[in-house]
């Protein structure tokens, strides 16, 4: 059987009225991934290379140049593309930094954060967590911060771990002290509060289906109208059911291709028109909301 601690359950039939800012129906979050030099590198000094390269193809002992010029493409060209397509549209998103890439490439934190983003912290390299040693992950989570928070002029309140945390992740990021919220959930459409030992702590849930990510091969996405009608057709049900949440994954190298943008920005016009109706915000936004509500 399930643990009892897992909750399977959750709101159920009676989830809590989220209220959002300015009476809309949906709360959308916008979340660009910035991994770009933190991906696992031989030639960085990593145990192996990264095992999702953008190529296809696994070089397995060796440095992998195709691998790693695959990730460039987002820190050298799609930031740049990303940042003018939100200001386009006028909505702040949240750049969820790996910080080591931000210590490679500290524009990939600093210029957003100058354009109003929120920085939140992805882990130091792009990896999972699930299995870290407890004294391992407490420095990983210590030198993240220490990094984002020089280059992005702010400390990090939330953290989102690639795939799967630990088991200590989210106690640990407790216990650090500073984090609002982490976002290492997909299970629902509203975020929920925990207790902690410093105080409440919110979990913002995210997504892998309204997520760029599905582009990658037999991810089902292969057009640029491929991800707006998905994203759209949730944004309208959501919107429809009223309440609820919503989040959009992105990552530079993958949205930011010239044959792929136009996917986000045909969301984005949709977004738009909806007005008033939806509150566009940054996830530390949300989990102050959420915490001035039911905390």
């Amino acid at each position: 059987m399930p643990p009892a601690s897992r909750d399977l359950a959750g709101y159920g039939r009676s989830p809590p009225a989220a209220q959002w800012p300015g009476g809309a129906r949906l709360a959308l979050s916008l979340v660009v991934n910035v991994e770009e030099g933190a991906e696992l590198s031989i030639a960085s000094g990593d145990a192996r290379n990264e095992t999702i390269p953008e190529s296809g193809q696994l070089i397995e002992g060796a440095p992998d140049p195709c691998m790693e010029s695959h990730f460039a493409y987002g820190s050298r060209v799609a930031l740049w593309r990303m940042l003018d397509v939100l200001d386009a549209h006028g909505v702040k998103a949240t750049f969820s930094c790996c910080g080591r890439a931000v210590a490679a490439t500290p524009a990939l934190a600093a210029e957003p954060a100058a354009r109003g983003h929120e920085i939140g912290a992805h882990g130091w390299r792009w990896e999972m967590h699930a299995g870290m040693e407890e004294a391992t992950e407490r420095a990983v989570i210590a030198r993240t911060v220490a990094t984002l928070t020089e280059h992005a002029g702010a400390r990090p309140v939330g953290w989102h771990t690639k795939s799967a945390a630990s088991v200590n992740t989210r106690r640990l990021l407790m216990e650090e002290g500073g984090f609002l919220y982490d976002s290492d959930a997909y299970d629902d459409d509203l975020p929920r509060i925990v207790a902690g030992p410093r105080g409440p702590h919110v979990v913002i849930p995210y997504a892998f289906d309204t997520n760029d990510m599905r582009f990658r091969p037999g991810g089902g996405f292969v057009q640029a109208e491929d991800f707006s009608r998905y994203c759209i057709a949730a944004f309208d049900r959501l919107m429809q059911e009223g309440g609820r949440m919503m989040s959009v994954g992105l990552h530079l190298r993958t949205i930011g291709r010239p044959g792929r943008i136009a996917g986000l920005e045909q969301f984005l016009d949709h977004v738009t028109r909806a007005g008033d109706a939806v509150w566009v915000a940054r996830r530390a936004e949300i989990a102050r909301h959420w915490l001035a509500r039911f905390g």
